[in-house]
């Protein structure tokens, strides 16, 4: 078979802070989320889609909370991580998509941005990534403005 397809979930509840981490941009906010890592929910959700492509596992497999080296860690390097392992197989990445799950903050003007860097971490066309965004209605916990979720799919293709 010449592809695979993954996908991938993350949330993060809201805590103390003045931003949010989300698909490598640093966007104003007036809470910031819990977490080990950075926090980024798009990445995070990215990185289990490429990881389950190829059953490599799951982020926490490769960078566990109980490891303090990922204490505030950057979240893109999970990704070209993830990314490395994907190329050292023979795949590359064909495309993904992201959709952040939120009624705050507002995706919508950082999704360009955010794409632009995604492209460059996985050496694709900007053409290649997706980027959007969701409210769920006020309803359950993301609605409530208790946090933030993403879910991510991921394609590979044979090199």
């Amino acid at each position: 078979m010449n592809i695979r397809i993954g996908q991938g979930f993350d949330v993060h509840a809201f805590g103390d802070g003045d931003h949010v981490m989300l698909g490598g941009v640093r966007i104003a906010h007036e809470r910031g989320v819990l977490a080990h890592s950075d926090g980024d929910v798009a990445l995070h959700a990215l990185c289990d889609a490429m990881l389950g492509a190829l059953a490599l596992g799951d982020i926490g497999v490769h960078f566990p909370p109980s490891d303090a080296r990922w204490k505030g860690a950057d979240s893109r390097a999970f990704v070209r991580h993830c990314n490395a392992l994907i190329l050292e197989r023979g795949w590359r990445v064909g495309n993904c998509d992201i959709t952040v799950i939120c009624e705050r903050p507002k995706v919508g003007p950082h999704a360009q941005a955010m794409r632009e860097l995604i492209a460059a971490d996985l050496g694709i066309d900007i053409d290649a990534v997706s980027v959007k965004a969701t409210t769920s209605e006020r309803l359950g916990f993301t609605g409530r403005g208790e946090g933030i979720a993403a879910q991510a799919a991921c394609l590979l293709v044979r090199a």
